[in-house]
């Protein structure tokens, strides 16, 4: 699982995850499912040549994986909770973030739907 968190999520730093993630896996190829965010359907957007985009359909969170991840993280690290500042909220969603990265079969189990596991079986062939 890779991660990056930031205070805004724009093309810049779109670019900045995508070169992570490329870099972090050079031998395999990487399949990213996006939702429409501005940054990740934007004209300049640097895609290593390790790592596929499937974007999803328009208005479709039900489709989205992540979802359920970011589901997880706002029940766990985030209610009930009053914070100070953005960063305190960037901290403790990199907390949940570095949890989920250290228990990839909890991920799986959230994220690795059937139908992503096809379209990742359909790309690598």
């Amino acid at each position: 699982m890779d991660f990056r968190v930031a205070e805004a999520m724009n093309t810049e730093n779109m670019n900045r995850f995508l070169l992570q993630v490329g870099e972090a896996h050079p031998h395999r190829q990487v399949v990213m499912i996006l939702d429409g965010a501005s940054s990740h359907r934007s004209k300049n957007l640097q895609v290593p040549d390790n790592v596929s985009l499937i974007p999803l359909p328009p208005y479709s969170p039900e489709l989205n994986p992540v979802e359920l991840l970011w589901h997880e993280l706002r029940e766990k690290q985030c209610s009930n909770r009053v914070f100070d500042s953005l960063e305190a909220v960037c901290d403790k969603v990199e907390e949940g973030l570095l949890r989920f990265q250290s228990h990839p079969d909890a991920v799986s189990r959230l994220c690795g739907w059937t139908w992503i596991k096809d379209e990742i079986n359909s790309i690598a062939t």
